[in-house]
């Protein structure tokens, strides 16, 4: 079984009886996604701890972009409630790269394709050797932007 998995329900028990309702909230709703993604497809199946990470880091998305449209919307308390909630997502989550750490690993690997001279096309494949070395570390558009940067786009 998972040991993210199981730190999860830890917690949330843990939340539960110290009566943390955002914290049980936020831990169900993720532990909710989980198990769906577990019974989805054609067989039920135990998610392994990159699964795991990989829906919590996606629940984490999802509440700083709601948080922004909250914000966007004129609804500063709910997307407080969003930020709290991403917040305590981001303590299951690897440390996240800074932006100087991102544009070290692009660099490297722009260097190492040559990517610099081949233009538009180059964006796909450094993508592809980046985004392994930043899984779970760096958001996807960040990195994206980062690439686009580097090779002028």
């Amino acid at each position: 079984m998972a040991d993210l998995k199981d730190r999860l329900r830890a917690d949330l028990t843990t939340a539960l009886k110290a009566r943390e309702a955002l914290t049980a909230s936020t831990l169900r709703l993720v532990l909710t996604a989980i198990t769906n993604a577990e019974v989805s497809g054609t067989e039920a199946r135990e998610l392994s701890d990159d699964e795991v990470l990989d829906i919590v880091a996606k629940e984490a998305k999802k509440r700083r972009e709601a948080a922004t449209a909250f914000d966007e919307g004129g609804r500063p308390e709910l997307a407080q409630k969003e930020r709290d909630e991403a917040r305590i997502l981001a303590v299951y989550l690897p440390q996240q790269l800074t932006p100087e750490e991102i544009a070290a690993i692009v660099a490297g690997v722009v260097e190492q394709t040559g990517a610099a001279e081949q233009g538009g096309k180059a964006m796909g494949m450094v993508m592809g050797r980046v985004q392994p070395q930043v899984k779970g570390r760096a958001d996807g558009g960040a990195v994206a932007a980062e690439v686009r940067r580097q090779l002028g786009l």
